[in-house]
């Protein structure tokens, strides 16, 4: 038993921000069913070792064809989320889009979470997470004094910005929910999430206190009391002494 038991969410198979968002639900209690295509896509993880499908049940739907589509809208007439994670239009075209389902279940909370949100010209544009952090400004921030900008994995786009922030969404419009009665769409975007997360070094910058060079910053390697050294061993030790009494 959770917070979010007897919540059922319909889980639109994806890469890992939809899958992520999906876990954190089913982790807090919500029933989870991922809908998979009938053959795995390739590059899709091992249903068996795919640590962001714990907890969750899963059925294959052929979507291509028409029973495939009802099997969907009479899955989510019981359900309370939707979220999927396909470029805009493609739900529509399926026959499955907001207008259809909330006309058949008013109360769905019905999220899309895409890299570049549901509208505006970059919308039906393909990216990843390098390419959404980079938009938002975040990626500038990762990198040592002189060099270029770091990827760091696709942790700030993809899961954090993405797949957690579409969570808590989520979340948010089952509260709503008590209120009002209905569901509603939610438009979850992980270049939107990605500059979200950096909306205190934000504040730095326009306090003085933060400067554009990388590797220049208290936080970003620009002090020796806050960065990672090589050891002995040839491993290495991370070093957060902020304050005075500490370093």
């Amino acid at each position: 038993m959770g917070p979010l038991s007897g919540v059922r969410v319909i889980e639109m198979a994806g890469l890992a921000p939809v899958p992520y968002a999906g876990m954190i639900l089913a982790d807090f209690g919500a029933d989870v069913v991922r809908v998979d295509r009938p053959q795995s896509a390739p590059g899709r993880p091992d249903p068996t070792r795919d640590y962001l499908a714990r907890g969750k049940r899963s059925v294959a739907v052929n979507m291509k064809d028409p029973r495939g589509v009802e099997v969907l809208l009479s899955l989510l007439e019981r359900a309370d989320v939707l979220v999927e994670p396909f470029r805009p239009g493609v739900m529509e075209r399926l026959g499955t889009g907001p207008k259809v389902a909330l006309a058949r279940n008013p109360g769905l909370v019905y999220a899309r979470l895409t890299g570049w949100g549901q509208d505006g010209e970059y919308a039906p544009m393909a990216g990843h997470d390098i390419n959404y952090i980079a938009l938002s400004g975040a990626l500038s921030l990762f990198g040592r004094k002189g060099e270029k900008p770091l990827p760091p994995v696709n942790l700030v786009g993809d899961f954090a910005g993405g797949g957690m922030l579409c969570a808590l969404g989520i979340v948010l419009a089952l509260f709503e929910r008590t209120r009002s009665g209905k569901g509603q769409v939610i438009d979850s975007a992980m270049v939107d999430g990605a500059a979200n997360l950096a909306t205190f070094l934000c504040g730095f910058r326009a306090a003085g206190i933060w400067s554009d060079e990388r590797g220049t910053n208290m936080l970003d390697t620009g002090a020796p009391f806050y960065d990672t050294y090589e050891t002995s061993e040839g491993k290495y030790v991370s070093v957060g002494a902020i304050e005075p009494q500490f370093y």
